[in-house]
Formats: structure tokens, sequence, C-alpha cells
């Protein structure tokens, strides 16, 4: 690419990029005139390019702005266009009336606490179906036919399944294989993807199987959910979704083997993209994959190019590529993770591995192939990490401390892993092929990669609460980190007598300014898409005029616990239900609430599951949870038509940006009889909403109950305050801000006693309890939280 006309290629990958990221905010009833105005940018465009660029620096600058600007168009147009075929092809149904579907299986199940979640293609559009375990495995291509009740997505999968050309949702009370195969080309794939799998399955033990199959095929759904958990908190958990960052160390670290061998660049470069071209399709060519696919050659053409210029002009063009795939990805989380990654990448990653390997100073011998392949990996990994960091505070409200270590002590086995693995998929196509040396060593070296996980796991540091709420904190947070990277690296380029490159200071300008106009981009969609809100079923009118938060309410029940916990533009999650005979119905809807996103009975005893068996029917309640079965409960449900999950530790509940993570009982107490004492099996939870923490512990006491949360900021006293001689403990490990008890006016019981006030006391925790200071209302914000009691 010579210098002439770079400028206008940037010019035009730019606007395009915007004009295809601003295309779902075109109402779908506009979308008409898109292929009329698409010829006339095109022209426009064309026009442009052909004609010879002016001379003189404004007159330029004015050329290069209308080349953006037909590109925009250009873009806009394409965006437009595609999200019509893509919302054209949605299943439209009778909602609220059993329905049967039949079609093929077109995504990796989701299975989470007892429930499956499934995408297929049927002869009327696309549709997701949901069901409750057991659902056997099923895989894509396959079909399926599935029995239940239309409804509408609810809010905090609305905008998830939109991505996906997904407009309902079928409830499904009973799902099955057929044993039919799709045709065509993707039957061909299909079967491509199955031979892969097969081979993964074989040499190697199940969980490490499963493990190998979530490296390479990103099929997760059947590892054990507290191995996932483990990825999740040690950070290691994009090893387990096939991403761009991932694709990439592949095939850098497979052009260091290629540069051992004396092959040319240009050499080098062909094989590894022709290696990614066998990857996407063998791994099935999910959508995802496509992504990583494009991401992954995007930074390895970057990485591999001679000149800077070249690299941004990859990134461009990925961007360009995956957004004209699908222009909704760039409110997807894991898109925008993988484009900050990549970038990441670009911008530290050659630097952080010339640092650690010593070439900045003078007279530094050239280093073997061993150390350097290392020294790549640990850059890219090092950058990738730092540069997701922000990200993962915004979309999560957690990071993981635990991520870089994690990363930097996975590396030297995750591209054998990935080698070997996918050597195994590509051998396994042939039918008898002997795969299992290969997935026999590959076993053995994600088995190392999961003890990892789980040993850096396991501290209460591993993850911490961060949240960025804003995409003007994530901004901001951006420009330190680059601000204090810049530093770092010219301090020790300085001190070696060298200076930051001026190719390096323009490198950095443009990378910061495309990462923020991406940025900007994404929260333009993101907001623009949550202006249409819930559906009505499930929307709380109060909330309008109050600014986005969580509130939670501790609702004064007499002896008993009910706690509402309401996040802002989601459905409220409602945590037991008081006794019977206490008109919870008419609390909820003083609270403004109209429905709920779930119902949790955190046991069996009727001051906390009698109100919620008689909110059954009479009140919208799309899910109800529990840990222990009970006869009552589980009855009014399927009654009332309502869905049923079972969790135990390591399980989440969430509706928008509210998290409620289980942490007691583990899955093996569920499995065996429960304890005589049902107060040892009562559901503790921990609800996160960004960086507000409140534990919920129902009526499980500390001193027979393990709990370690990590600082908190309200602790609901467990058991109506009863003695507890494990507060003590709790209270110095949790420290919270606030105590909230709930209990009932002249109990018999002697609640709350005196030595659970005492040990409060003593810890300094201010106390609210229902029986003298009624409903406690704790109102969360981004930065704050503010208490206030009823009475």
């Amino acid at each position: 690419m010579g210098a002439r006309g770079i400028a206008e290629r940037f010019a035009g990958l730019g606007g395009a990029t915007v004009g295809l990221a601003l295309s779902p905010l075109i109402p779908s009833g506009s979308r008409d005139p898109a292929a009329g105005i698409l010829a006339l940018a095109l022209a426009a465009a064309l026009g442009l390019s052909a004609t010879r660029p002016p001379k003189g620096p404004g007159a330029r600058a004015l050329w290069l702005a209308l080349i953006a600007l037909a590109a925009a168009v250009v873009g806009l147009s394409v965006g437009v266009l595609r999200l019509a075929a893509i919302d054209g092809g949605a299943f439209e149904g009778a909602l609220s009336r059993p329905a049967t579907a039949r079609g093929f299986v077109t995504a990796v199940p989701r299975r989470f606490a007892g429930e499956v979640r499934v995408r297929m293609q049927t002869a009327d559009g696309r549709l997701e179906v949901q069901a409750h375990e057991p659902v056997p495995d099923l895989p894509i291509g396959r079909e399926i036919v599935a029995k239940g009740i239309l409804r509408e997505p609810e809010p905090w999968e609305a905008e998830y399944l939109a991505r996906y050309g997904i407009a309902q949702v079928l409830a499904a009370r009973q799902l099955r294989l057929t044993g039919v195969q799709r045709g065509g080309v993707a039957g061909v794939i299909d079967g491509i993807r199955a031979r892969a799998e097969g081979a993964l399955g074989r040499g190697t033990p199940e969980p490490e199987a499963a493990l190998l199959r979530g490296f390479v095929l990103g099929e997760d759904d059947r590892i054990d959910p507290a191995t996932v958990e483990d990825f999740k908190r040690s950070g290691l958990a994009h090893l387990l979704a096939v991403s761009g960052d991932c694709v990439m160390l592949l095939t850098v670290l497979g052009a260091s083997i290629l540069a051992l061998l004396g092959v040319p660049l240009r050499a080098r470069l062909v094989c590894l993209l022709a290696l990614i071209a066998v990857y996407v399709p063998v791994t099935g060519a999910a959508p995802s994959i496509q992504r990583a696919g494009i991401m992954g050659a995007a930074g390895l053409v970057a990485a591999l190019a001679g000149r800077p210029r070249l690299r941004w002009y990859a990134l461009l063009l990925a961007a360009v590529a995956t957004l004209a795939l699908n222009p909704r990805w760039i409110s997807d989380p894991a898109w925008q993770l993988s484009f900050a990654a990549v970038t990441g990448i670009l911008l530290f990653a050659p630097r952080i591995r010339d640092l650690l390997l010593g070439l900045h100073r003078e007279g530094a011998r050239p280093p073997g192939p061993a150390r350097r392949a290392l020294a790549e990996g640990a850059g890219i990994t090092i950058a990738a990490t730092v540069a997701t960091a922000p990200l993962f505070a915004h979309h999560f409200s957690a990071v993981s401390v635990a991520s870089l270590p994690a990363n930097l002590m996975a590396l030297p086995a995750i591209p054998a892993v990935m080698w070997l693995s996918m050597l195994a998929a590509i051998v396994g196509q042939v039918p008898g092929a002997p795969v299992e040396p290969l997935t026999a060593l590959a076993g053995l070296l994600v088995a190392y990669v999961a003890q990892v996980a789980h040993w850096l796991a396991a501290p209460s540091w591993a993850q911490v609460g961060l949240a960025l709420p804003t995409w003007w904190s994530v901004a901001a947070a951006y420009a330190a980190l680059v601000a204090a990277s810049t530093i770092a690296l010219a301090w020790t380029r300085r001190r070696s007598g060298l200076g930051p490159t001026v190719a390096y200071r323009r490198a950095l300008g443009l990378a910061v300014a495309l990462a923020l106009s991406i940025f900007a981009l994404a929260r333009l969609i993101a907001s623009g898409a949550g202006d249409a809100g819930p559906p009505p079923g499930f929307r709380n009118d109060p909330q309008a005029g109050r600014p986005p938060g969580l509130r939670v309410m501790v609702l004064d029940v007499g002896q008993g616990d009910a706690i509402l916990l309401d996040p802002a533009r989601a459905a409220p999650i409602l945590v037991d239900g008081g006794p019977p005979g206490d008109d919870l119905r008419s609390r909820l809807e003083g609270e403004g609430a109209s429905g709920l996103a779930a119902a949790i009975v955190t046991h069996d005893e009727s001051d906390h599951a009698g109100g919620i068996v008689e909110l059954l029917g009479t009140f919208p309640v799309h899910r109800l949870v529990y840990a222990l079965p009970g006869r009552d409960f589980l009855s009014a449900a399927r009654a009332a038509g309502v869905l049923t999950t079972s969790v135990a530790k390591g399980s989440e509940v969430h509706s928008g940006r509210l998290r409620l993570e289980v942490l007691w009982p583990p899955q093996a107490m569920l499995e065996t009889s429960p304890p005589a004492e049902l107060n040892e099996a009562a559901m503790v939870l921990l609800a996160r909403w960004r960086s507000f923490q409140m534990l919920l512990t129902a009526d499980a006491e500390a001193e027979t109950v393990p709990m370690d949360p990590g600082p908190i900021d309200v602790l609901k006293v467990a058991h109506h305050g009863s003695d507890d001689a494990g507060l003590d403990a709790l209270l110095d490990r949790a420290l919270p801000q606030l105590a909230v008890i709930s209990v009932g006016a002249g109990n018999p019981y002697g609640h709350p006693t005196e030595g659970t006030l005492q040990a409060l006391a003593e810890h300094g925790v201010p106390i609210l309890r229902t029986d003298e200071d009624g409903a406690v209302t704790i109102d969360v914000q981004a930065r704050r939280w503010d208490v206030e009691a009823e009475g």
C-alpha cells in the first residue's frame, strides 16, 4: 500500500465503520429506502475515489471528509439492509399460547442452574427454546421438536437475542431429538464439527475432553459448573469461548515456529491465514468463531506488518468485516473485548516483549527461539489483559485481580493445547485415524490450566467488585492506562538512552482516537437500544423518574423474611415471601412492581415460603428458584405455569445488572439426604450491583454454614437475629457498614437476642430492625448508597 491513497483508505474504512455502527439506531419502519441510498452513496464514493485528490491541506481535508461521509452512508445502508435480513428471519407466533416448534439447533446450548437455552432455526424463522433439565446433548445441526408456550424475551435477554434475529422465546415443557440432521453446506460443516468433537473426546478423560472442546470449539455446556466458575474468577474464562486474542496468540506463536524453520515472512503470513481459514469451518463456523477468526487474522496481519499504518488498517478492516456480518455486534461485550484486546496487543505487546527480552539495552544478544516465543506470548497476554480490564469493570462490575498471574502461569500450556487440539480435530476428519497421542498430551496440559484456574480462583481477593458505570468513566480509565503505559515505556527507553519514536507517538494517538470512537459508538448504540425499556408486563413505572440504580426493600412481614431487589430498567427479584396471610401481592404492587424476574425460596419454612405460595398464580412471576424442593411451592408453581429452577453453590440468578450468587448449599448436600435442620441447608446469597454487595443469609447461621463473602456493604442478619456463635468471625471478615434484622414485634423466640445485638455493637455496625424501624429501603447509585427506614 503506497503512501498515496493510504489516507483515502483510512477515511473510507473509518466512515464505513461509523455507518455500520449507527445502523441499529435506524427504526425498522424506516429501512425501505436503504437500497436506493446505498446505490447513490456507492456511486458518490466511487466517484470521489476516482478523482485526483486536490492540493492544499484545507482542500484535501475536505475531500477526505467527503470520502468518509460517502463511506458512512454506504455503511449505514449496508447495515440497515443486513439488519432487515437478520430480523426478517425471526419466528413470529401467537404469544401466551401453546406452540410446537420443529427445527435445527444452530448454536451450542447454554446450561445454567438447571435450565437449558438453545437457539434453533425453524421453517418459520429463528427461535430460542428454554427447557429444564434433564435435556440430552443437543449437537449443532440436529433436529429437535419442542412444545410449550411462546412469550416475548425478558428485558435482560431481549437485546442479546436481537443480535441473532430472535424475537420470541418458547418456554418448553417437552423437548426431544428426532434423529434428523440438516443438509446442504451447513450439513457438511456440521459433519466436520461433529468429527472434530468426537476426535477431541478420544484418548483423554471426559473432564479434560470437555475443556478441550471448550478451548477449540467454544463448547462449554458439558464443563463442570464449578470449573467454569474457577475460570471466571481467575480471569481465564476467555479460553472457554473462542476469542480473537486466543486465535492471535495461536498464530503469532506459530509464526515464531515458522520463522525458526526459516520460512519467509510473506509465506508465514499465507500459511497462518490458511490455518485460520481451516480452523473456522472445522470448529463449526458459528458467528462467534467467525468473529474470532476475523479479529485473529487482523491481529496476525498487524503483528507481522512491517509498517505501523498497515496494522491499524488491518484492525479497521476487521471492524468493518465483523460489523458487516452483524451491525449489532458493536454493543456486544464480547466484540468490544476482542477489539480492545487486539488494540492493546498492537499498541503494547511488541514493546513489552522487547522489555522482557532486554532488547532495549545496547549490545543485547539476540534471544533464542524458545525465549523469544515465551516473551512474545507474555507480551500478548499482558497487553490483552490490561486492555480489557476497564470493559470488564463496566459490563460485569468486577475485575479479576488473579487474571494476569493466571494467564501468565497458563501461557506455556495454552498454545500447545490449541495446536495439539486443532491437529487432533483435523486428523479426526479421517475415519479411524489415531488421535489419541495428541489428545492425551493435550488433556494433560489442559488439566494443568484447570489447576491454575482453581488455585488462583480460591483466594477471596481473586475477584474484586469494581464498577465503571458510565462510558465516560471507561474512557477515563483507558486514558489513565494509556498514559501510565506510555510513561513507563518512555521512562524505560530514556534510561536506555533512547526516546519514544515519532511513529510510536502517531500510532498511539491513532489507536486512542480509534478506541474512543468505537466505545462512543457502542455507548450510542446501547443507549438507543435501551430506550424501548422492558415489556409492559414487567415495567416498574415508579422507577421512570429516578436515577438508574438498585432499590433493596426489606419488607416488614412480621416474623419472617421478604426482600425485594429492584434494579432499574429490569424486573425485580424477590427473596422469600414471609408468612402466609400477609397480602404479599399488595405490598409488591405498592412498591411499584408489576411482575418478578424470579421469586427465590431460600428454604421450605412457612415464614419464608408461605407468602410466595400464595403469590404464585395471582401475580406475574417468570421463574421460581429454590435449592431444596418443597411440595407446596413446587405444586403452586406448576399449577401457575411458572418455570422452576434448582440452584446450588456456584449458581447465579440475575436481572439486568443485578447478580445474586449462591454461596450455599453445595450440590453434594442436595444430592444426598438433606440435614434434619432445614436452616443448615438454607440458601445464602450474595447480591451484587456494580460495587455494592449485600449478604442475604436467610436462616443460615455462620456457626453451622461456612460463608466467606469478602467485604460487603450490608448484612441481612441470619435467622431473625438468633444467637450465632459464628457471627463475630463473620463480622471480622465481611466488615459490613449496616446490619438489617427482619423480625416480628413481640415474637415468642426472643429475637433478636442480646448476644447478636452486642456482637454487632462491638463491631460498630449500625442496626435497623423491622420490628422497631419498619420496612427498610436501601437506594443504591453508582458511587453511593443511602438507607431509609419506614418507622
